[in-house]
């Protein structure tokens, strides 16, 4: 690892929360919601930056369980299912550094995706009738 090394990693299950203290004092708290859409996995991420996949609905996801990656790295499996995102230290410590700006961009893709998205189309029943064959 190139960077400042973790010290101590802590989930907070009640705020949703992992908490990350650095060698150079740095401590970052890191909402789940904010893990899980910016996960450094290939389901998230893409291939390239033009192939990556908006993450939507993941307000109330949470952490289950941390795995360890060697020394460099832990995974995280999410509520939702998610288990494939390998966050590196050095990652977790730019997510740190830029989480203002990175979850300002995040909030503003999914409101351009919710203001663009096309509605359900009706089907022309009334709420309360049932289909006849």
């Amino acid at each position: 690892m190139n960077g400042p090394a973790p010290t101590a990693i802590t989930l907070h299950q009640a705020s949703r929360r992992l908490e990350i203290a650095y060698d150079d004092h740095a401590v970052f708290s890191l909402p789940f919601e904010y893990l899980r859409v910016h996960s450094p996995s290939a389901e998230v991420q893409g291939h390239s930056p033009d192939q990556a996949v908006l993450q939507l609905d993941k307000e109330n996801v949470t952490i289950l369980s941390l795995r360890p990656v060697g020394h460099y790295a832990i995974c995280p499996t999410f509520s939702d299912g998610h288990n494939s995102g390998i966050f590196t230290f050095e990652y977790l410590y730019e997510l740190g550094l830029t989480q203002e700006s990175r979850w300002a961009a995040y909030q503003e893709a999914v409101r351009a995706h919710r203001a663009t998205a096309s509605p359900l189309p009706a089907c022309g029943l009334n709420p309360m009738e049932t289909p006849h064959d």
